[in-house]
């Protein structure tokens, strides 16, 4: 077994092999400085279930001279597990066998080594501890020998043990005895014990151990107690010569080192008469009176006592009483052991902190005070432990105290501790009601924000900070900014990018002056978080409004801010390439003109950058058409400069008989018709031809030109789309709405009307922006191609299914590119309106009306598609014999 390792004895170690015996604990050193003082060995140990310190006793019977002494070892577990008071060592487990016991109590040390360690320590300082001390062991003594009636019958050295804390337990039980008990061992068995006779009393010397059963059960521990002090006092010293009959009393000359106030009380505490002695009660009571005299109050005036009497009695003391205790710690903090403060002081102030009350704000600041002087290895254990603890007290002034002195503790907390104990109960103060807990809340989470996980830190503070945004206290509205902008470069990337910017400008837009300086210092503060596109787009836009701000002092500052966004941005773009246009773009080539801004200069003015830009447009715009125009052909055979409306309703079955341009001008493809608005508020259509046609374009050659096409179309190879329509344009209830107000040519409008220069200018109807055009006063002609003589009588298609009043179907996009800057035609409900008999008269190789296929089933649509193709191919039939009757006419 590990545990058995570090024994002393290998036959011991054998022994507890073979027995099987399980141990609570684990032996660790002996203490050899302890050897022979006592029947019992002594070790360090550690408990198995948690690791904590111990100290371990051991008795092996498995010599001789240890078995005859096997009762007194007994008697010890029996009484110490028996015996329990504050000044009584404590007593935590033990293992028993025939021949081998095991005591195990709290980590002690002898006093004679904590004696001698003391040694080298002030003569004051020395001499209040051992004070101290000699208190706790007449406390204790008075226990036993009033309360349990009984004789310890060992006081001594060797049967004091110093604690972790300082303090003195009393142990040693071997002999402690009842008179009234049946086979009370003291008075058998007293003479049994290592130097029995050097510490007896002189009854005891003069008559054995059994003479105590006719006296007082404190007459031989009062005094063995005097002997006791004169040993703590003179360690150097032999024992005094009252001790050896005929017992005569201390002179001063052998005083040594007991304090004048209590020679006294030690001579008569070592009196020869056992009825005139006195007892270790009395002098608990001596020592402990207020009244100043001749041997008495050596207790009552020891800072050390007053310390613990206090701490014992804390919350039970009024406020004065506990003022006073706290200033008392405080100015004498420094002469006390490290030892008392870390284990005795702190942990009763720490435990009177979760009483809460007016005292904490007091308590905790001592608190912190006195862990300065505790070991770094025993700091968690001895303060952190306590205090993160104390975070879950409902108290305010508790809390307020705690975070308030953050600062003092925060950089010994670990990660662990911080999320698992600390952040469930630190969060809840960011909704307190009362204000100044949220405003401490805000203002400590930066000191613990470096031990906050990655959820913690971009998820759930981030959802507290943004509601404190909105406080009603402006302060903490503030300082939420504040803390906001200091936590920034910790935050994680996509969280820069969502929150930062929200949050510094919602500080801008807030009442409160500093609150607005906030955000910007925040914003400067975090600019190394931000990439150059979000500062460029969304920092400045965001931030430029401050510069106009009311207060001087937010526009000082956001100029300031706005000076090193710029500048940063700056030095970005200096490194950033000039183009990053392709080679094949004339751009690229060296074709902007030389008065394009950027190209050479830089302007300083408004005015000459209005002026720049508008040379800038004008110049790449023309530069860039001329080369596109170089640079590529338009679709298709040659086009003429206008379309007759025909071809334009030709197009419906999908193919694409629209005339080519050759103007020099580039045609867009507006999506609607622009209108202006005149000088009366009312709306006005753009005036359309203003890309006038040439004039030695007749009307004869226009017809010539349609027939040519016309014929053309004919020879095209077959709709690779096929040859049913896409979309049907009389089935409206079936196309998409967002195409029911496009325009359709007009058919019964001559083309002289259209080239003609002087004719009148067509608008749009207010009404309708898609509205057929109409000149303004005039009805149109009765024969529906316009005033021209010129224009021969040719075959009017009619666009199938249209009728007066019907719903127009939509055109598709390529029908409008090549009516830019052109007379728009009339849709068929405005030709209808105009001329009604174009519809009602026949002529020659005129497709008869077509009605609408919405409502037919598909068979009857196929033969309806079918019949129109049919006379399709008629009507192109007879414009070929009309063209070839027209060349023979004129051969």
């Amino acid at each position: 077994m590990d545990y058995l390792r570090t024994l002393g004895s290998a036959a011991v170690s054998s022994l507890v092999q073979k027995s099987g015996l399980s141990l609570p604990f684990s032996l660790g050193a002996r203490v050899t400085a302890y050897d022979n003082h006592s029947i019992w060995a002594l070790y360090e140990g550690s408990k198995r279930d948690d690791g904590s310190p111990i100290s371990i006793f051991e008795f092996d019977a498995n010599t001789p001279a240890k078995k005859n002494i096997l009762p007194l070892a007994k008697n010890a577990l029996r009484k110490l597990r028996t015996v329990r008071h504050p000044d009584v060592l404590r007593f935590m487990d033990a293992v028993e066998t025939d021949t081998t016991i095991y005591i195990m109590t709290e980590r002690i040390q002898p006093l004679a080594s904590a004696v001698s360690q003391w040694s080298s320590k002030g003569a004051q300082e020395k001499e209040d501890w051992l004070i101290w001390g000699l208190h706790r062991i007449s406390v204790a003594l008075a226990f036993v020998n009033d309360s349990c009636a009984s004789t310890h019958g060992n006081v001594r050295m060797d049967s004091i043990f110093i604690t972790t804390s300082g303090e003195w337990k009393l142990g040693g039980f071997e002999v402690l005895s009842n008179p009234k008990e049946d086979g009370a061992i003291l008075y058998s068995m007293g003479s049994m014990l290592p130097d029995a006779s050097t510490y007896a009393s002189p009854e005891v010397k003069k008559a054995g151990w059994s003479i105590l059963k006719e006296h007082s059960p404190p007459a031989a521990d009062a005094y063995a107690l005097g002997l006791l002090i004169h040993s703590v006092f003179n360690p150097s010293l032999p024992i005094p010569a009252t001790a050896q009959p005929p017992h005569p009393p201390p002179t001063a000359s052998s005083r040594g080192s007991i304090p004048s106030a209590l020679f006294s009380s030690f001579k008569r505490l070592l009196n020869p008469n056992p009825k005139a002695r006195l007892t270790p009660k009395t002098f608990l009571e001596l020592g402990m009176a207020e009244t100043a005299g001749d041997g008495s109050g050596f207790f009552a005036n020891n800072r050390l006592v007053k310390v613990c009497a206090g701490l014992d009695n804390f919350s039970l003391g009024n406020e004065s009483e506990k003022t006073l205790l706290l200033r008392t710690l405080k100015e004498s903090s420094s002469s006390f052991p490290s030892e008392f403060i870390s284990y005795r002081v702190l942990p009763s102030l720490l435990s009177a902190l979760q009483f809460g009350g007016a005292s904490a704000p007091a308590i905790l600041p001592l608190v912190l005070q006195l862990g300065k002087s505790v070991a770094p290895a025993d700091y968690p254990t001895v303060i952190l432990a306590h205090l993160v603890q104390l975070f879950a007290s409902p108290d305010r002034g508790t809390r307020l105290a705690l975070l308030d002195h953050l600062p003092d503790y925060a950089d010994k907390l670990d990660k662990k501790t911080v999320v698992d104990k600390m952040w469930p109960h630190l969060q809840t103060g960011f909704s307190d009601t009362v204000a100044i807990i949220r405003e401490a809340t805000v203002k400590s989470i930066i000191l613990l924000s470096d031990k906050f996980n990655d959820r913690i830190l971009n998820n759930d503070l981030l959802r507290f900070l943004a509601k404190m945004q909105g406080d009603p206290e402006a302060s903490i509205r503030t300082n939420t900014c504040i803390l906001i902008g200091r936590l920034g470069p910790s935050l994680g990337y996509n969280t820069k990018r969502k929150v930062l910017v929200p949050a510094f400008t919602r500080a801008l837009k807030d009442p409160f002056v500093h609150a607005r300086v906030a955000g910007l210092m925040a914003f400067m503060a975090t600019i190394d978080c931000f990439d150059m596109e979000d500062l460029a787009t969304k920092v400045i836009p965001n931030m430029a409004f401050a510069m106009i701000d009311k207060e001087k002092l937010v526009r000082d500052q956001a100029f300031k801010a706005m000076e090193l966004f710029v500048k940063k941005l700056e030095e970005h773009a200096a490194a950033m390439p000039e183009t990053v246009e392709s080679e094949n773009d004339p751009t690229a080539l060296g074709f902007l003109p030389a008065n394009v801004p950027g190209s050479s200069t830089l302007v300083n003015s408004a005015a000459g950058a209005a002026g720049a830009l508008a040379g800038w447009a004008i110049s790449s715009l023309g530069r860039k058409l001329a080369a596109a125009d170089l640079q590529s052909t338009m679709d298709g055979a040659e086009r003429s400069g206008l379309a007759p409306p025909a071809a334009v309703a030709n197009s419906v079955d999908g193919s694409d008989s629209r005339p080519s341009s050759r103007l020099g001008t580039t045609l867009s493809s507006p999506a609607a018709p622009v209108r202006a608005v005149d000088s009366a508020g009312k709306t006005k259509s753009m005036q359309l031809g203003a890309n006038k046609v040439p004039a030695s374009l007749s009307a004869n050659k226009a017809t010539s030109d349609w027939a040519q096409e016309a014929a053309a179309e004919a020879d095209t190879p077959r709709n690779p789309w096929g040859n049913d329509d896409l979309i049907d344009v009389n089935a409206d209830q079936d196309d998409w709405s967002a195409f029911e107000s496009a325009p359709v040519p007009i058919v019964g409008l001559g083309f002289s009307d259209v080239l003609d220069q002087n004719s009148p200018a067509l608008h749009y109807s207010s009404d309708d922006p898609w509205a057929s055009p109409s000149p303004s006063g005039a009805k149109l002609p009765s024969n529906g191609w316009g005033a021209s003589s010129k224009s021969p009588t040719l075959p009017i298609h009619q666009p199938v299914g249209i009728r007066a009043g019907m719903t127009r179907s939509p055109p598709t996009n390529n029908r409008l590119s090549t009516m830019s800057n052109m007379t728009r035609s009339p849709t068929p409900s405005d030709s209808g309106r105009a001329s009604p008999a174009v519809h009602d008269r026949p002529m020659s190789g005129a497709a008869t009306p077509q009605s609408s296929t919405a409502g037919m089933t598909k068979e009857e649509k196929a033969a309806e598609m079918a019949r129109r193709k049919e006379e399709r191919k008629q009507r192109i039939a007879a414009l070929k014999e009309q063209k070839k009757n027209a060349g023979a006419s004129k051969a």
